[in-house]
């Protein structure tokens, strides 16, 4: 548990909300995104400033999006 923890922490050192959700932009777009994570500013008049907004006062949903990073960054560096 303890090892898993700092793989997270380690994902995220050095890297903004910007940088991860330009990533997941390109990654899925809003579409895709829309349907993984469920908020409104992946859905209606998506943009990267309203979602950078939103998420930066809102802890639960920016959580939501660290993990999808997470789990992305993990999924890719496995297929390699």
């Amino acid at each position: 548990m303890e090892t898993q923890k700092n793989l997270n922490h380690e994902l995220l050192h050095w890297v903004s909300l910007k940088m991860i959700l330009e990533y997941l932009i390109a990654y899925y777009g809003f579409v895709e995104l829309s349907e993984l994570i469920r908020i409104n500013c992946f859905k209606s008049n998506p943009s990267l400033e309203s979602s950078l907004k939103f998420l930066r006062k809102t802890e639960w949903a920016r959580l939501q999006v660290q993990w999808l990073y997470i789990r992305t960054k993990r999924d890719e560096s496995r297929k390699v």
